[in-house]
């Protein structure tokens, strides 16, 4: 379709969505096949968990979730699905990505159709920079990744090596890591970059330990890719030989953190939500989310479905149900919500999100694994914004 054609017909799209009737419809953009399909299953499933405990219709109109899958990291797939969503499907809202390439390919169609789009995973920094009609209320790379490196450092480690996925907010997580850690007085002792695709961890994990840190910050998504980490780390000794692994929250994910097993208690991650998050929120989000899958446990991602759409409900209500994307946009921008990961906000300047970050360790609570957290920096935004 030639570029004015589509545009054209986004812009009809966007005019017929104001004469849509009754319904909300959010369009929903997701990797639900593939190697990250529980990418997809966590945010959608958060989404509805939101909608079950609070009802689907907001405003006297009816809130109906599109969900289209993208496959994983495919922009052009994730760019014709949001054309799609925009002109066939006539969308008032476009939310979820777990992927930032996806995120990338579908800014350009959310600035020229005007719509509210709100990133529920995606962690590169500069996603809210591709369009002034992008939000975010899940967490960037380097927001998760400073604590860190000033936990790290002020707990006494001095030499670490660095592991990161080869792409946008891996880059962030080994930038910043490395930028803070030598702020302070750490040195970075050497840096590795793996696939994002299908990684043997093995040779890279064995590199880390010829160089003998104190320990290894690694960033790698959430899902397979962690546990394939994590059982490189264990079979090459690396706790053995004295290396402590810290990680962002996505290596040990609360989704997979039971495949991961006993040798992951002790390790030390910084996210801003854990399952064991101790507060009424999150009991009743877990309640909600087990009615939609009873045998899945809940996730960072999760959460950020779930707060999307209570987003996107507030949205709704401000506006009276009449979605206009400058007038949403401008609700978005400084809008407070009390989730289940603790306080949160959306930065009225960066529209990117404003919360606490914490330091958990990996420990048995009744039996099962979780991320038990011990220590709290609030308030944390992006370092970079």
């Amino acid at each position: 379709m030639k570029k004015w054609m589509m545009f054209g017909l986004i812009a009809l799209a966007t005019g017929q969505a104001y004469a849509a009737g009754n319904t909300i419809k959010v369009g929903v953009l997701a990797e639900m096949s593939g190697t990250f399909a529980d990418f997809g299953m966590q945010i959608t499933n958060g989404a509805k968990a939101y909608m079950r405990q609070h009802g689907d219709t907001v405003a006297g109109k009816k809130i109906e979730l599109v969900v289209r899958d993208t496959t994983g990291p495919a922009p052009d797939v994730a760019k014709r699905l949001a054309q799609e969503l925009v002109v066939k499907d006539n969308v008032d809202f476009i939310v979820g990505f777990g992927l930032t390439p996806n995120a990338f390919a579908v800014a350009p169609i959310a600035t020229e159709a005007k719509k509210p789009t709100i990133i529920m995973n995606a962690a590169t920094s500069v996603i809210t920079v591709k369009s002034p009609y992008i939000a975010r209320v899940s967490f960037t790379l380097a927001q998760v990744t400073e604590p860190m490196a000033q936990w790290a450092y002020k707990s006494g480690l001095r030499k670490i090596y660095t592991v990161v996925a080869d792409y946008g907010p891996g880059h962030d997580a080994e930038q910043t890591f490395k930028k803070a850690f030598s702020r302070l007085g750490g040195e970075v002792i050497g840096e590795l970059r793996v696939p994002l695709k299908n990684p043997e961890f093995g040779p890279f994990v064995q590199r880390v330990k010829d160089s003998k840190p104190q320990a290894i910050f690694v960033f790698v998504p959430a899902g397979e890719l962690a546990v394939g980490f994590m059982k490189a780390y264990n079979e090459r000794g690396l706790a053995q030989a004295g290396i402590k692994l810290l990680s962002t929250g996505d290596v040990t994910d609360d989704g997979v953190i039971e495949a991961l097993g006993d040798n992951a208690l002790g390790v030390i991650s910084t996210h801003q939500y854990s399952a064991a998050h101790p507060s009424p929120e999150n009991k009743a989000f877990l309640a909600a989310y087990s009615q939609i899958n009873p045998k899945q446990r809940p996730n960072f991602m999760a959460v950020g479905g779930y707060d999307g759409m209570a987003a996107v409900y507030e949205v709704v209500r401000q506006l009276k149900g009449n979605i206009d994307g400058d007038k949403a946009m401008q609700v978005l921008k400084g809008m407070k919500l009390n989730s289940p990961r603790g306080p949160i906000q959306i930065d009225a300047e960066t529209r990117d999100i404003v919360q606490n970050v914490y330091v958990r360790e990996v420990r048995k609570v009744d039996g099962k694994l979780y991320n038990v957290e011990f220590e709290t920096f609030t308030a944390v935004r992006d370092p970079g914004k």
